[in-house]
């Protein structure tokens, strides 16, 4: 991959994460203060968000879309993850997509090793 390759999908990523500050967290109006539960609500879920779920025994998170990048963390199997969006990147087992988490680091994961849990996210 080219340097102005990289600097592009850096560039993305920066932006990305901007954008993602920028998203408010989505309170949680069902709690009942005097049953001391949540009632027969469901928790509400921040709706620019989508869930997957690791179906690699590790799964190494990275800094950019593709095998080169420096490792952020892991993740396992089992693992539901959060995610923002999906990107082409570096094909990873016959699959070029790559998905942007945000479990507290946000780091790129290969969708080839990520199920999606509904909804397929949305692009970058």
């Amino acid at each position: 991959m080219s340097l102005r390759s990289r600097l592009s999908i850096s560039l993305a990523a920066g932006a990305l994460l901007a954008a993602a500050a920028a998203v408010p967290a989505v309170a949680n109006d069902d709690w009942d203060g005097e049953r001391g539960d949540w009632g027969n609500h469901q928790q509400h879920e921040n709706p620019r968000l989508y869930r997957g779920v690791v179906t690699a025994s590790t799964l190494n998170l990275r800094s950019a879309p593709n095998r080169g990048s420096q490792i952020i963390r892991t993740a396992h199997r089992g693992e539901v993850v959060s995610i923002f969006c999906k990107t082409p990147g570096q094909t990873v087992g016959g699959n070029p997509l790559w998905y942007l988490l945000t479990d507290g680091t946000w780091a790129w994961g290969a969708a080839r090793y990520i199920d999606n849990i509904g909804a397929a996210p949305r692009w970058c």
